[in-house]
């Protein structure tokens, strides 16, 4: 009997949760239900945020303040949800800052917000000086090819003029001028030529002396080359007439020797000619 109570109480406790949690499913749904209800009739025909043609939405502010706000709740998330995903998935350093209408501060940073804001402030300086310095520099750049233009046409102009070309438009000052600086160059010109003149004439007289000195020198070698030449021809001639001497009387011999005499002698005359043809 006992347990027959204790199992009932067990069904009734059973019952009972299962139709509590009934009622909070039911409590739910109604509550969705009415919120889906809620959002459809603050998107309905008299709301600001009507959908136009193929569901875009007209962007402008809302007048309902129950509206704006249960609108800035919803995009507010779904911000700080893409900055969350883009963080995540590029690794990309994201700071997020959001004041409501009140004035109430959201925010949302993968590292640090002030850091981030730091950071920005320092490209933001970087790419500041880096347009200046930029702009500065083409300035410097044209100023100096406006110069250099300028002493261009000046430079030409010189040229022309001292080539007698476009002289009308200067007056007698300038024609006097102009004749004084073309004299003063003709003598600068003209003191370089006699220079040159003189030195290219001294060079040749140096030369002239040199050349005289070798050759004579090369006739007091060849003299004493002929000098030698005849020496050793006469001791050569000697030395065949001691020999002779030196000998018996002998027809053979005789004959010999007076067979050799005449080359020698014809040696000792070709010698000389040969030597005073070099």
């Amino acid at each position: 009997m006992r347990h027959i109570v204790l199992h009932g109480k067990v069904l009734l406790y059973r019952s009972r949760m299962m139709a509590y949690v009934y009622q909070r499913k039911r409590a739910k749904k109604t509550q969705k239900l009415a919120t889906m209800a809620y959002e459809n009739k603050s998107m309905s025909l008299d709301s600001p945020q009507r959908k136009l043609g193929r569901g875009k939405i007209e962007i402008k502010r809302i007048e309902n303040t129950t509206n704006r706000q249960v609108t800035f709740c919803k995009r507010r998330n779904g911000l700080l949800k893409k900055a969350y995903e883009l963080s995540v998935l590029c690794d990309a350093e994201v700071a997020l800052i959001v004041f409501s209408n009140r004035g109430r501060l959201y925010e949302y940073a993968n590292n640090s917000v002030k850091e981030t804001i730091e950071r920005y402030k320092k490209a933001c300086a970087e790419s500041t000086n880096t347009g200046s310095v930029s702009e500065a520099s083409t300035q410097y750049y044209q100023q100096e090819a406006a110069k250099l233009r300028a002493q261009i046409g000046n430079l030409q102009n010189s040229s022309r003029h001292m080539m007698g070309e476009s002289l009308s438009a200067m007056n007698m000052k300038d024609l006097k001028n102009l004749e004084s600086k073309l004299e003063k160059g003709i003598n600068r010109i003209r003191s370089k030529k006699n220079e040159l003149l003189f030195a290219e004439i001294e060079y040749m007289q140096k030369r002239e002396i040199d050349l005289h000195n070798n050759n004579q020198l090369l006739r007091a070698k060849i003299a004493e080359n002929e000098r030698s030449q005849q020496n050793i021809n006469v001791m050569a001639g000697g030395g065949s007439y001691e020999m002779m001497q030196s000998q018996p009387y002998d027809s053979r011999n005789y004959f010999q020797v007076n067979a050799l005499q005449p080359n020698h002698q014809y040696n000792s005359r070709q010698d000389p000619m040969a030597l005073q043809l070099v």
